[in-house]
């Protein structure tokens, strides 16, 4: 069971001491990694025993993590950081429940969600960690060796909300970004699937088109690059239209390896549609297009 999904089924049976200690967790977090029960009953205001009552319960619950060292202390695993931003969405009337997972990926769960419309719309939990932190320092040059990664993915989160935001509002085609909380963006309701998966797509040129007019809308208005574009994170929705989601890792036009990351972004997509539906352009001409040089493609 993912962190997520243990939130998932525990948010309900928290109450707001149960919270309130949670949130002290988190900020002591900022400069040691496990809070001793001391610090933690210091900032309660209520007596030792209640508080011990209410780590036991979140222990048992599996929202943090108990160490007996030097001290007794605690820390916020993922599904305590989950409660968290689950709960200020909650209030802020983002979210009332949750339905099924929508994917499982490396470094995010996402999930499938009800709006207080009865709206569907997709919650996505950063969860960067699950690979090493050489891997992940080397795709995202943003990553501070010494945070934590619950700290990491809320930066993730952070980074990528403000890009869907800027690139939702210059026209290209993403998830609408309602809001963000922590290491959690909910969006709009991802429907469709990756490309990866489809042996037939209609008219692929067509589609290619269609990605390659975005991918140029987010250049050329946005001032933003993808700088991990592939058939996994392009989803063909049910009307034939693309999404492109998962944008964590996007940089501007002006950073110093603006067209090596656009090139190899245009080489992913060019290269999936030659081998799978043997549509053929080259990276030099689809370039000139996104950066404005060439008014049409060659298709």
């Amino acid at each position: 069971m993912s962190s997520a999904e243990i939130a998932v089924q525990v948010f309900r049976k928290l109450e707001r001491e149960d919270f309130r200690i949670l949130q002290i967790i988190e900020a002591a977090m900022a400069k040691r990694e496990f809070v001793p029960i001391e610090q933690i009953h210091k900032y309660t205001k209520v007596p030792l025993e209640r508080v011990t009552y209410t780590l036991d319960k979140l222990d048992k619950l599996n929202l943090i993590y108990r160490t007996h060292g030097a001290y007794l202390g605690y820390t916020l695993n993922y599904a305590g950081y989950d409660c968290l931003a689950i709960n200020a969405l909650v209030k802020a009337e983002i979210i009332t429940s949750f339905g099924q997972t929508v994917g499982v990926g490396k470094e995010a769960d996402v999930y499938d969600a009800l709006s207080p419309s009865e709206k569907r719309i997709a919650v996505k939990f950063h969860r960067l960690g699950r690979i090493s932190f050489r891997q992940t320092r080397r795709k995202r040059s943003y990553i501070r060796e010494h945070s934590s990664w619950l700290f990491q993915s809320h930066l993730a989160a952070e980074r990528e909300f403000q890009t869907m935001k800027l690139v939702y509002e210059n026209d290209v085609s993403v998830p609408q970004p309602l809001s963000q909380n922590r290491h959690v963006i909910a969006m709009g309701m991802i429907e469709g699937g990756e490309l990866s998966r489809y042996k037939d797509i209609g008219e692929a040129p067509k589609v290619l088109q269609e990605i390659l007019q975005n991918i140029k809308k987010a250049y050329l208005n946005a001032h933003i690059i993808h700088a991990d574009l592939s058939e996994y994170n392009l989803i063909l929705r049910p009307d034939g239209h693309i999404l492109i989601i998962d944008w964590p890792q996007a940089i501007k036009t002006d950073h110093k390896n603006a067209t090596e990351l656009l090139e190899r972004d245009l080489k992913n997509v060019l290269t999936f549609f030659n081998r799978k539906f043997n549509v053929e352009l080259t990276v030099a001409e689809t370039y000139k297009y996104v950066i404005g040089e060439a008014k049409k493609l060659p298709l």
